[in-house]
């Protein structure tokens, strides 16, 4: 039986349950009318706004550097130009190299102490190039630096901990900043008043950047000592970004070595 090629079953068109038919063209179009300006061009993709870094502007911005300015703690023997001995001359021969070193402070028990500038998950590290770029000295370097540690540490939590008589606190957020904490006096003071309110000796471990760590050495526990410097040197060795395998002290306001 021959079937009429007229007599189609009806088909439900894509666009039929939920918006009109696209327009059909009935006629060449006129070249002599206006062009709408609100016509899309096919093919044609905006170009995307041109996007600034915050390294990049804080590169030669003070005012875009130094809200996102804070200290790093580096280890023994780090290498650069001393910040504290640094004068215009030199300055401007160092930052004139292309690659110009990082600045450096002494830290506490031989560490030493760089800056850096904080953008979206990586760190710059300043060297006289910025210094000159900025147009400031190194006193307003530091306390740039530090009154952002200060205050991101001012909000920043702690972890305590307790066994018996011992007592535990570390900083280990993840935000990079956690051992530089030792640096600001106001945490010194509160990790000897927590960690050495049993009377105990106030040990301090710094293994890498993202961990800080105290705990409470008392007389009748000498074995405390051995698991915290194992502690300390196990975390150290793993860590991307290691600092000290040593074990400190908090003796009155100062971070020194520890002597069992």
């Amino acid at each position: 039986m021959d079937r009429d090629p007229t007599d189609r079953p009806e088909r439900e068109l894509p666009w039929a349950a939920d918006e009109p038919p696209p327009a059909i063209r009935d006629a060449p179009p006129d070249p002599r009318a206006p062009i709408d300006p609100t016509a899309p061009i096919s093919g044609h993709v905006p170009a995307p706004e041109p996007r600034i870094s915050v390294a990049e502007l804080s590169a030669h911005d003070w005012s875009a550097a130094a809200p996102n300015l804070y200290p790093l703690l580096r280890p023994l023997g780090t290498v650069g130009v001393p910040l504290a001995t640094i004068e215009p001359a030199a300055l401007a021969a160092e930052g004139l190299k292309p690659h110009a070193q990082q600045l450096v402070d002494p830290g506490p028990a031989g560490l030493a102490v760089v800056y850096a500038i904080a953008s979206g998950g990586f760190d710059v590290i300043v060297n006289a190039g910025h210094l000159l770029s900025w147009g400031v000295g190194p006193a307003e370097l530091r306390a740039a630096a530090y009154r952002n540690l200060a205050d991101w540490s001012a909000r920043a939590g702690w972890t305590a901990e307790e066994s018996g008589s011992r007592r535990l606190l570390s900083s280990d957020t993840g935000e990079g900043w956690d051992a530089s904490r030792i640096l600001l006096p106001e945490v010194r003071a509160l990790i000897a008043r927590e960690v050495g309110a049993t009377g105990g000796r106030v040990l301090v471990g710094l293994p890498e950047r993202h961990l800080l760590v105290a705990g409470s050495l008392m007389p009748d526990d000498p074995e405390f000592a051995r698991l915290f410097g194992e502690f300390v040197v196990e975390h150290s060795g793993g860590a991307d970004e290691p600092i000290d395998r040593r074990v400190f002290e908090i003796v009155g306001d100062e971070l020194v070595p520890f002597v069992p």
